[in-house]
């Protein structure tokens, strides 16, 4: 067990989520502090060490130098898809708790290495989702939970970009990321609605991929135009699973697709007693004295306190979730177990669109 207020942390890649999302809201837990940042560009871990370090606070330029400071007690990896797993599998054999940033790895396989290492070592491992801790993923959570859905059989995760593309980076690098919006976007809308579902059982996907958009120029790209040399990912991608227990899920991704109504980190779930869906605020539907019935709650009004002086941001309250985990020894907000089998179905999605072929697990 940690003390409070004697959490030292360090950063692994001081890139943009880092600065966007990691860094500012560590900054607002008093439980932590942030000793260390690392990054390959030592510039850029610098200005990290510069803004959000604690007085004293090192820079390196090689992750491994990081862990082997013993007083470090977690790490955020915030680097491209590709390093996520050994250099979590290293920051775990070195004795840290691990936040890595989603999607959990480029592979099924590379993620496995990621569970194995923090069940070997006893070390806390979680997964960026931070979607979960929404206001509207938490009530419809807690609908779920208390049955009034039913059992759900339908979903739809949906992400999807009218022209979106983020131009910055290494998102557009399909060796460095592993893929597109399918990894990049469609990973969030996919762990939202399994956790939402609560069924972690696939059985079979059947998956298709598009580069259609990618090479045209003037693209009224939201971020400026894209480099078509440079866009070596799909820009659209689509899965339809089916579980274990006979429910279906159906994924939708893009980051460049021809539509007029464009809506991410949302989903649909549809039960035996009542249905759900994120598209027009949190939506539920149900059947009441003969008559179908929407049910609309209001999160303008109130909210839940989690955490003493804490926002609503979902980012600062999944960190402080991470933290109070770690202080406490329960489970971290985001369970390795779970994000896992986001990587297996993302990556048989990838493999089936390339195959044409069903993959069964």
């Amino acid at each position: 067990m940690a003390e409070a207020n004697h959490i030292r942390i360090g950063i692994i890649g001081c890139g943009g989520i880092a600065n966007g999302k990691h860094m500012p809201n560590l900054k607002k837990i008093k439980e932590v502090e942030m000793v260390a940042f690392c990054d390959i560009i030592e510039e850029k871990a610098a200005a990290a060490a510069e803004k959000y370090g604690a007085k004293g606070a090192k820079v390196y330029t090689d992750y491994k130098e990081l862990l082997a400071d013993e007083s470090i007690v977690a790490v955020h990896v915030c680097t491209p898809n590709r390093s996520h797993s050994f250099i979590s599998v290293d920051a775990l054999e070195a004795g840290k708790h691990v936040m890595c940033e989603k999607p959990m790895a480029k592979t099924y396989a590379e993620a496995k290495k990621m569970l194995d290492a923090s069940v070997r070592t006893g070390k806390k491992l979680t997964i960026g989702y931070q979607g979960r801790w929404r206001p509207d993923s938490l009530y419809l959570k807690e609908v779920a939970e208390n049955g009034d859905l039913g059992e759900i059989y339908y979903a739809k995760a949906v992400a999807l970009r009218r022209r979106a593309v983020p131009t910055w980076g290494v998102f557009l690098n399909e060796y460095e990321q592993g893929g597109g919006p399918l990894i990049d976007i469609g990973t969030h809308s996919l762990d939202l609605t399994l956790w939402i579902m609560n069924n972690y059982k696939p059985k079979m996907v059947v998956g298709t991929s598009y580069k259609k958009l990618g090479q045209q120029t003037r693209t009224a790209n939201a971020w400026g135009d894209w480099d078509p040399k440079e866009f070596t990912t799909e820009d659209a991608a689509f899965g339809f699973i089916v579980m274990e227990n006979g429910a279906t899920i159906v994924l939708e991704s893009a980051w460049a697709l021809n539509i007029a109504d464009p809506r991410e980190s949302c989903c649909l779930v549809a039960g035996d007693k009542a249905g759900a869906d994120m598209f027009d605020g949190l939506r539920i539907n149900y059947v009441k004295n003969g008559r179908q019935c929407i049910e609309k709650p209001d999160f303008k009004a109130g909210g839940v306190a989690f955490y003493e002086g804490a926002g609503d941001d979902p980012s600062e309250l999944e960190a402080r979730a991470f933290y109070q985990a770690i202080i406490n020894d329960t489970d971290p907000p985001t369970r390795a177990d779970q994000a896992i089998v986001v990587t297996q179905i993302l990556e048989a999605i990838y493999e089936s669109a390339a195959s044409g072929q069903p993959v069964y697990f």
